[in-house]
Formats: structure tokens, C-alpha cells, sequence
């Protein structure tokens, strides 16, 4: 059933579209060094805003939101959470705080996954705790139907699942099953099919995978949110899903669906990295490159309201000289006046 498992003995064969990914990941990691000696300020500014992004965009693929209002002072402010949502985005915030800080001395284990599932869920009975309960993952549409999208390990098997994950996974690491990326993205596929927690596995999930990028020498998660990336192609990241995890448990299953998701993320990442530090514009002071990586950061398009959400503690005139900046730099249009009018990015 285990995805490490079937590759104990090496792959069989690897898919071109992998193959390419893997080049051009390697490619974009050797430039790593090159990029992130540059600007402090414009750095600074990117690891701010990437935790942010990341702390808002994981917990919203799951269905929890927060008041824009409230975002900057839950990330970055000490005001205490007024509600379970709330909680659970300051707790995401604290996991994101301890995988930068120490991701070199952080354990890949199992007590990892239940600490950082305890910083998600906060404040409730059954943080940090293995499911109690069976259950399914259920899709359900706007018309009221519904259906089963797949079957998890069964809660009385899942702590031998997940002894058994990570046992493999320090396996295959020893052993080089397979290159490095495909055998975290692999993991990350089988901690989702066990779905040990009774909630919050998608965002343990994603916490994982940037704890494993670290410890594979990819950094771009420091600066660039890969929750994000994974957010704007939602539907996407669940199709592969979905798709690898048929047949999962009788080990009939295909995991290059969810693997090459994965590494497109990683590569995603690096070219919107290496497009923000390439530029040959210096940055006027920290808060003014916040705000430019911030807009060059937003959807298509967006209202003050949500620039002044995505960089708090920046005053109203910064933003608009940041505005003014890329508009006359043809980067961006304005399409109203006024305060309520929406800018656009143009492509």
C-alpha cells in the first residue's frame, strides 16, 4: 500500500516530464546561492510576506478564514486569537516560525508531525493525537451531492502506518531508493493517504514538505510561500491527489501524478524567485520592496484593502508610491478611482 515501499527495490522507470523537472530543479538550486546573496532588505522583505502567504493560503485551502483586517496582527502582532480560526492561523504561523528557525536540527519523524499538528490545532482535545475514529474523505458539491473521494488507513492501523512511513522513509534516504525530491514527494503522498489526524492533515501535510525542502538544500520555501503556489492551482493539487491515491492501499496505485505536482511546485517557486531578484532595480527602503513583492504577489487583480492586508504596519502613502512605481513602470492599471478602485497586473 505504501508508496516508499514499492520503490524499496529502485524505480522501474522514471517519466520523462520527471526527469526534466529534476534537471531544471538541480539547475535552479545551483543558482540558489547567487540570488539569495542579494539585497537584505529585498530578502527580508520576500520572508515576511512568504509567511504571510503561506500561514493564509494553507489554512484557506481547508476552509478556514480569517478577517483580512486581522491577518497582519495574528502573524506578526501579539493579540490573542478571537476565535478557533484564528487560533489555528497563529498556530500555523508559530509551525512556520520553527521550521525556518531550526529545520537543520528538526527530527523527520513522527513526533514532528504531531508537534507540528499540535501548533495547527491549537487549543483543542485532540491536538498532537493519532484519530480515534474511521472516516472518509468526502467531496461535497454545491448542489448538496456528495461523494467519497477515497478511505484512509483505518484509525486502529494508523500508528503502524505511520511507524512504518517513517521507517521507510529513513530507508530509502540511506539506501537512494530514488533521487531525493521524489522520495520526499513520495512520503508526503503516503502521509496524506494514512491521514492520521482527525483534521488538519492537509496543512501538517504542507508544513512537511517545507521541513523536507529545507533538508534537501531547497530554500525558495524561505522566500517564496509554496502553500501559495498550491493554492492557485487548488483543483490541481487535489486531481493529483486524488489521482495517485486509487488503488493505494492494494498498492495498484500511480504516485507520479502527486510526485510531479510536487516538483512543478518546488519549480514553480524557484522562477518566481529568481524573476523577483533578477530585477535590476535596487528596492527604496524595505517597506517600499514589501509592497512591490507584495503587489507582483496579489491575484490578478485587487483592491487597496487587500495591499494594505498583505503588508501591515506600512502606511497608506507607501503603498500608493509603490502603485504609482509599477504603474508608471507599466507592470500594473489602475481600472477605477478612487480609494475602492481595483488594480490590475498586466501580463
Amino acid at each position: 500500500m505504501n508508496t516508499l515501499r514499492a520503490w524499496s527495490h529502485g524505480l522501474d522507470t522514471l517519466p520523462a516530464a520527471a526527469a526534466w523537472q529534476l534537471e531544471a530543479l538541480g539547475e535552479a538550486r545551483g543558482r540558489q546561492a547567487l540570488f539569495t546573496r542579494q539585497s537584505p532588505q529585498r530578502l527580508r522583505a520576500l520572508r515576511e510576506h512568504a509567511i504571510v502567504e503561506s500561514a493564509v493560503a494553507s489554512n484557506r485551502i481547508e476552509g478556514i478564514e480569517v478577517e483580512r483586517a486581522r491577518v497582519g496582527t495574528l502573524v506578526f502582532g501579539r493579540s490573542a486569537p478571537r476565535d478557533r480560526d484564528e487560533e489555528e492561523l497563529r498556530g500555523y504561523r508559530k509551525a512556520l516560525e520553527w521550521i525556518h528557525r531550526d529545520a537543520a536540527s528538526i527530527d523527520l519523524g513522527e513526533e514532528t508531525a504531531r508537534e507540528l499538528h499540535r501548533l495547527v490545532r491549537g487549543d483543542i482535545w485532540d491536538a498532537g493525537q493519532y484519530k480515534a475514529e474511521d472516516g472518509e474523505i468526502v467531496e461535497r458539491y454545491p448542489d448538496g451531492r456528495s461523494r467519497v473521494r477515497f478511505r484512509p488507513v483505518a484509525a486502529a492501523a494508523t500508528p503502524a502506518a505511520m511507524a512504518e512511513l517513517y521507517s521507510l522513509a529513513a530507508r530509502a534516504g540511506q539506501e537512494r531508493w530514488a533521487s531525493a525530491p521524489l522520495l520526499a514527494a513520495a512520503a508526503n503522498l503516503d502521509f496524506l493517504c494514512i491521514h492520521p489526524f482527525r483534521d488538519g492533515n492537509g496543512r501538517v501535510s504542507r508544513l512537511l514538505w517545507l521541513l523536507e525542502s529545507y533538508r534537501l538544500g531547497l530554500e525558495v520555501g524561505r522566500y517564496v510561500s509554496l502553500e501559495r503556489l498550491v493554492e492557485q492551482d487548488k483543483q490541481g493539487y487535489y486531481d493529483a491527489l486524488e489521482r495517485s491515491s486509487l488503488g493505494w492501499h492494494e498498492g495498484r496505485h500511480d504516485p507520479w501524478p502527486y510526485v510531479l505536482f510536487v516538483l512543478s511546485v518546488w519549480r514553480a517557486a524557484y522562477r518566481e524567485l529568481e524573476a523577483r531578484l533578477g530585477d535590476s532595480a535596487e528596492p527604496r527602503g524595505s517597506k517600499r520592496a514589501r509592497v512591490r513583492d507584495a503587489i507582483l504577489a496579489l491575484p490578478g487583480s485587487f483592491a487597496l484593502d487587500e495591499l494594505r492586508t498583505a503588508c501591515p504596519g506600512v502606511s497608506d502613502e507607501t503603498l500608493r508610491k509603490a502603485l504609482k512605481e509599477l504603474r508608471d513602470e507599466g507592470r500594473i492599471e489602475c481600472l477605477g478611482r478612487g480609494v475602492k478602485a481595483r488594480w490590475r497586473k498586466k501580463k
